[in-house]
């Protein structure tokens, strides 16, 4: 082999005693933003985004908020799977966006109410 040709030299990343390339546990393509291994907690994520919006998102904001907490009861039983902070945002804007709307919900109750006894 030619020492100053780099294309001509064995890869240097193969184990020694099987030639087989070892296995990559550093992550996936996207650099570990998007947790892919932890369903729950990018769901979570998305749940409670969606739940930001009035009166229809109850019906996202509160699976957000328990889909969370699967995600972080994942991500403690197994380090190597990440998405602990897609979990955090679920818990927290889904608890969130769920008083929001129970608030906005109660609001438009009580103006009906109101504006039927006049």
């Amino acid at each position: 082999m030619n020492e100053s040709n780099p294309f001509n030299s064995p890869p240097t990343d193969l184990d020694g005693s099987t030639e087989v390339r070892p296995l990559d546990t550093s992550g996936d393509g996207t650099g570990g933003l998007i947790p892919y291994k932890n369903p729950a907690a990018l769901a979570a994520y998305y749940l409670a985004i969606v739940g930001l919006f009035p009166v229809i998102g109850i019906f996202a904001s509160i699976p957000a908020f328990v889909l969370g907490i699967m995600g972080l009861r994942k991500r403690a039983q197994n380090p190597a799977v990440k998405g602990s902070v897609h979990a955090w945002i679920g818990i927290l804007l889904g608890g969130f966006a769920t008083l929001a709307n129970l608030s906005c919900i109660g609001s438009i109750v009580f103006g009906l109410i109101a504006g039927a006894s006049r």
